[in-house]
């Protein structure tokens, strides 16, 4: 027995209770029904978690039927995919539970959406799948292994390979072209040479599935284990593309006395160093921030007069296009504004030199990174790059220079929720103004002078307030 079957029998022995008893009601039923897919890759990976994936030859209303009473929460919302999906608790914990009808999927070119049919075996059902480590099944209860495209030596070999050709496989569903960048990802496993070579020919294909799954792959890869090894397999095959083309775009000409860095792998290597400071798992949040920090400096680039390369405002502009890119890959509006914030603010730490701080500069930065103060850190120390280690020990020391004038200036005042001394409704008593530009603007000066100085008492800010009144136009 090879190793990966070992731990493949330790792991099922342990869902095992919950497993050959659902097995057995649907056995008691007449129907089959065996562990699929990634359940099985996993569990011979010995990182089976209590997510399983099970097929069977009963059809989903009478799947329905057979976990009702028996899960303790059944919900039918991929049912029109021929899926129904379950929740068991047991005394070693909750399993989640997918149950899919063997079945077969084909786009035509002209839909976004999967033709569902339902097949009659086990083997019309591995065929369709994906990749061959996750075309295998255990049949169960009787845990019979199924595996007629050799999956296991795949597993071993660490490769990816299709049941059907690659060209059959990515068109009846381009996603899966994703889908390998992502078990690169994720497993550290390489494409076999037919599978990149499909990809690369087929890449246009996958404009046709929509950004929501898109995005839903993307993401799994950007939250893996390797996500550099899945990004390079996008842009090497072109795939990157057509999801996010701003990432090939960064490999700029060098020009004739390299002056500037490959930007492409500049930005690979910031997202790695950034995934070495996450301390509380991974961070889509920093790894997108890290991924798309730079893609601004190919619209920005300048060749100057004294042979130096530029890229000005570089930071604005991929703020820019970083919303824009995240909004069609559909987003949601507040990972949209955290990401394309960092990637504005990303510089701002270079923009004092040598680390001369002034407490308003301080207070200035804190104040525009918010909630994201932490992560702002760990980009800013993750975009160092240089190979020169004496400039890179400089910029780290100059760094935490910074973060401890931020721990000071936190122990002698409000540093995180800098707010003026007055509040709207002091201000339009004060004036005697009601709601309008007018407040807007005295409020705005009033945190100015926050920013600048440091806390005023009520007193300080009140005299600040009509002194600034006073000198303003009046209509």
């Amino acid at each position: 027995m090879s190793e990966a079957q070992t731990l493949g029998l330790q792991e099922l022995l342990r869902v095992s209770p919950v497993a050959d008893e659902i097995a057995q009601r649907f056995q008691d039923a007449g129907y089959r029904l065996a562990l699929v897919g990634g359940s099985v890759r996993d569990a011979l990976l010995g990182r089976l978690g209590n997510d399983l994936d099970f097929t069977t030859d009963a059809r989903p209303k009478q799947v329905l039927k057979l976990v009702r009473g028996w899960a303790d929460a059944v919900w039918d919302v991929g049912i029109a995919f021929g899926t129904v999906g379950a929740r068991k608790d047991t005394a070693d914990g909750s399993f989640q539970i997918e149950i899919t009808t063997y079945r077969s999927e084909a786009y035509d070119r002209t839909s976004r959406k999967p033709e569902v049919t339902y097949g009659d075996t086990i083997g019309q059902d591995l065929v369709r799948r994906d990749f061959t480590v996750n075309a295998m099944a255990v049949d169960l209860p009787g845990r019979g292994f199924v595996d007629p495209h050799h999956g296991l030596d795949d597993l071993e070999a660490r490769v990816l390979r299709t049941p059907a050709t690659p060209e059959e496989s990515f068109s009846d569903d381009p996603l899966r072209m994703m889908r390998a960048a992502r078990f690169a990802a994720q497993l550290d496993f390489d494409p076999a040479p037919e599978v990149v070579a499909a990809m690369t020919a087929m890449a246009e294909r996958i404009t046709i599935v929509s950004a929501e799954r898109i995005q839903a792959e993307l993401n799994k890869l950007l939250l893996a284990k390797h996500p550099v090894k899945g990004l390079r397999l996008l842009v090497d095959t072109g795939l990157a593309d057509f999801v996010v083309p701003e990432l090939p775009a960064l490999r700029l000409e060098k020009d004739e006395h390299h002056r500037h860095k490959d930007v492409y792998e500049h930005s690979l290597t910031v997202l790695e160093q950034a995934i070495a400071l996450e301390s509380d798992g991974p961070d889509l949040t920093l790894r997108l921030a890290a991924l798309l920090h730079d893609i601004g400096k190919p619209r920005t680039r300048r060749f100057e007069s004294d042979g130096r390369v530029s890229f000005h405002h570089h930071e604005i502009v991929g703020a820019k296009m970083t919303r824009k890119r995240m909004r069609e890959l559909k987003y949601s509006k507040e990972l949209i504004d955290d990401v394309s914030r960092l990637v504005e603010l990303h510089l701002r730490f270079h923009g004092y030199g040598g680390g001369e701080w002034t407490d308003s500069a301080v207070r200035r930065y804190v104040t525009d990174a918010g909630p994201l103060l932490e992560r702002l850190h760990r980009l800013t120390r993750s975009d160092c790059t240089t190979r020169n280690k004496k400039k890179a020990a400089t910029l780290s020391r100059t760094y935490d220079g910074l973060e401890e004038r931020i721990a000071q200036l936190r122990a002698q005042e409000e540093l995180d929720a800098i707010r003026p001394a007055l509040n709207g409704n002091e201000i339009m008593e004060l004036l005697g103004l009601k709601p309008g530009p007018a407040v807007g603007r005295a409020y705005k000066h009033l945190l100015e002078m926050r920013l600048e100085h440091g806390p005023m008492t009520e007193d300080e800010a009140v005299a600040e307030l009509k002194a600034w009144w006073a000198a303003q136009p009046q209509d």
